[in-house]
């Protein structure tokens, strides 16, 4: 019989001892409900639509029946007040540049929307590039610098300037910010009392391709009540390409120019011409909130989020494709589904903090229902600790790492170290967020409100883990990277085939590190110099 060293023999122990606290989440309840929730019968969970409250009501159903206790009330659901906006066929755009008329097609070559509620939209403006349009301080970067956007329509570059041998770290180095991400740029527009803003799309600069902003403004947008653009939108490379040349301007060259500190915004000799019908309506979106009661007298009034979005696309006729239910199995039937199994573990051994399971809505539509959450919050943010996302798990099989692309902005890092190790798991290496991974789940909005938070176990289309698969390396890294085809697609159903087991050691490694979090002395903290630090909850 083999004999391990007395000191081997304790740090096991010590390992297994830390994650003793947290039940086992099996694999029969999380594929049941993931299974349901990608279901036709659900109609893609819609924002606004019938499929999406079917959703709810089996969470709050699904909640009831574990254990969770009403985070609401007497009630699990929490309501979000949103705006829907749907473009009518009617809606045009059109330029003038250098006397020639333009006319871009929409959806193959614009696509646009309105942001201020008015059913008739109708105005004349002058364009500007206004290059990334950042204004960033803390970078010293400011692409309106000297100029006057109030009421023109405004081009710009999606993605953030690119690092130099001079300045390498600058907007993150390699990685995206929160400044090249298309909603701070909307949100900029706003604040810079712009007529209308329009994006350069490109496959790498937007991470994604022209089918999904194509996807997205061909349906209902969605927002949270307030103020935004009465145009905003996206136009394809070759249009802006066309564009600019017709106003006697060079596209590469400008955006060579935007480089460099200093841009200043160009007239492009051109004209807009904007008119757009569109039907608003007034909705009630709900995220579904339940909780396990911390068991410590003083760290009770304390919690820890595990959040993950129920919503996708939805039910859409698409003229030629038979398929019109977008059932979003992967993204985010699997994060929704995950939640589900983990809380029933949770019930069975409380922690000292209190644990609050969120199913956040309209995550698609731009973090709305999480970004409403932390506007109105169940739990005061000064007394919760970390918000643990789940979005798009696992479908292909254990691994021997697990990705905390996000963590390493807090104390969490460490927390999830301690956890993996306990798991024999290792941490995926950190690689740069090239398409912005960190900003374009729910956890965001968490962070933007000053709490350590990071999408857990990486999502399956960030490219941020190795995903160190157990068994078949490489024909499951095939798998894995093949999702990409099905990504905000009809595709995205569920397959009985699949190999869950990855996406249970992703779950249970969440739920170990909440319990890890929930049970430390003290809340975990930001790192020295991290933005999100300087918050005030």
């Amino acid at each position: 019989m083999r004999k391990f060293p007395v000191l081997a023999a304790g740090v096991i122990l010590a390992s297994h001892a830390a994650i003793a606290a947290a039940q086992t989440v099996t694999e029969a309840p999380l594929r049941a409900h993931l299974a349901f929730l990608a279901d036709d019968l659900l109609e893609g969970r819609g924002t606004g639509q019938r499929g999406g409250e079917l959703a709810v009501k089996y969470l709050e159903t699904q909640a009831a029946i574990i254990g969770l206790k009403p985070a609401v009330g007497n009630s699990y659901r929490q309501p979000v007040k949103i705006v829907g906006s749907k473009t009518l066929p009617t809606s045009v755009v059109k330029f003038e540049a250098g006397g020639k008329a333009i006319a871009p097609v929409l959806g193959k070559d614009i696509v646009f929307g309105n942001a201020n509620d008015a059913p008739e939209t109708r105005f004349e403006a002058p364009m500007v590039f206004v290059g990334y349009g950042i204004d960033a301080p803390g970078e010293k970067w400011n692409d309106y610098a000297g100029a006057d956007v109030k009421g023109k329509v405004i081009v710009m570059m999606v993605n953030d300037p690119k690092p130099t041998a001079a300045e390498p770290n600058r907007f993150g180095g390699k990685s995206l910010t929160w400044y090249g991400r298309w909603i701070y740029k909307f949100e900029e527009a706003v604040r810079q009392g712009a007529a209308g803003v329009l994006l350069i799309h490109t496959t790498e600069s937007a991470s994604y391709p022209w089918s999904v902003p194509a996807n997205g403004f061909a349906r209902e947008q969605f927002r949270l009540a307030g103020k935004g653009n009465a145009m905003q939108g996206w136009i394809t490379e070759d249009m802006a390409r066309t564009l600019f040349a017709a106003g006697g301007h060079d596209l590469d060259a400008l955006r060579a120019k935007a480089e460099v500190r200093g841009f200043k915004p160009v007239d492009l000799n051109a004209k807009a011409t904007v008119a757009i019908d569109s039907k608003h309506r007034n909705i009630e979106e709900t995220n579904v909130a339940g909780i396990v009661p911390g068991t410590d007298p003083k760290l009770k009034d304390q919690a820890v989020i595990y959040s993950s979005h129920w919503d996708h696309l939805g039910k859409l006729e698409v003229p030629g494709q038979p398929d019109h239910i977008w059932n979003g199995a992967i993204d985010n039937a699997s994060g929704s589904a995950a939640l589900l199994a983990m809380a029933q573990a949770a019930v069975a051994k409380p922690a000292k903090r209190t644990q609050i399971f969120l199913w956040t809505a309209a995550e698609e539509q731009g973090l709305i229902g999480a970004t409403g959450y932390t506007r109105n919050p169940i739990w005061p943010l000064a007394k919760t600790a970390a918000d643990l996302n789940l979005d798009s798990l696992n479908f292909v099989g254990r691994t021997r790492d697990i990705g905390v692309a996000g963590s390493e902005r807090s104390s969490l890092h460490a927390s999830a170290a301690k956890v993996a190790k306990a798991m024999g798991l290792r941490l995926a290496p950190t690689v740069p967020d090239l398409g912005g991974a960190f900003f374009r789940a729910d956890h965001f909005a968490f962070a933007k409100a000053g709490i350590p938070a990071f999408n857990v176990g990486s999502a399956v289309f960030s490219g941020d883990g190795s995903f160190d698969f157990e068994h078949d390396h490489s024909a499951s890294s095939q798998k894995m990277v093949g999702f990409t085809k099905h990504y905000h697609q009809v595709s995205d159903e569920y397959n009985p085939a699949w190999n869950l087991s990855g996406m249970v050691q992703q779950a249970q490694f969440t739920l170990n590190l909440g319990y890890e979090v929930a049970n430390a002395p003290a809340m975990p903290t930001w790192n020295k110099g991290e933005a999100f630090g300087e918050v005030k909850r």
